[in-house]
């Protein structure tokens, strides 16, 4: 009993480091991305942050909302805007700004994304290719121990090394078929 706790304490310290490690490596990788962005990039996040809080919100309901009340007469002062065009144009002027800088941070998360996305297909072909070997090893040493399991062909096909070609392939096959079955295309 005190063997299996050991090696338990040994085995919890080991994926503790394990994940140490891999928390570090991702620390360093927002790291890194934050410092390829460029000033843009840092200029068009701090406005896109600003303008997606609720102080902006409240800030343009005070602003917006005094703006109304004077210029509707409301007020003993003199409006300047009774027909409200001028807060239209400033109004619209704004959101042509405000969707830009939108566009500009999705795009960067975009590039982001994209550069995640193949960074998880590279781990999931390499854990693909290891289980791979593993599989083939175990089932070697299965065939040597005369385990009639060994023998079990349906595992042929799980030792068999795939490409990502041959997959990308098959998918598009798929696709094909079901647009010329269904003439709808996803």
């Amino acid at each position: 009993m005190g063997d299996q706790n050991n090696n338990s304490d040994v085995s919890n310290k080991e994926m503790a480091g394990v994940m140490d490690r891999n928390i570090k490596e991702l620390v360093k990788l927002r790291q890194n991305e934050e410092k390829e962005k460029t000033r843009d990039e840092h200029i068009a996040d701090k406005i896109t942050g600003f303008t997606g809080s609720m102080r902006f919100v409240y800030i343009h309901l005070i602003l917006f909302g005094l703006y109304v009340i004077w210029n509707a007469g409301l007020t003993s002062i003199k409006p300047i805007d009774p027909g409200f065009t001028g807060l239209s144009t400033i109004a619209s002027v704004e959101a042509i700004f405000l969707s830009t800088f939108v566009l500009i941070r999705q795009n960067r998360m975009n590039k982001l994304a994209d550069k995640r996305a193949n960074l998880d297909l590279q781990v999931s072909l390499l854990a693909e290719h290891e289980i791979t070997r593993l599989l083939t090893l175990v089932s070697e040493i299965g065939r040597k121990l005369n385990i009639e399991e060994a023998n079990n062909h349906d595992y042929d096909d799980l030792t068999t090394e795939i490409t990502p070609e041959k997959v990308l392939d098959t998918i598009d096959k798929h696709k094909q078929e079901i647009v010329s079955q269904n003439g709808i295309e996803y």
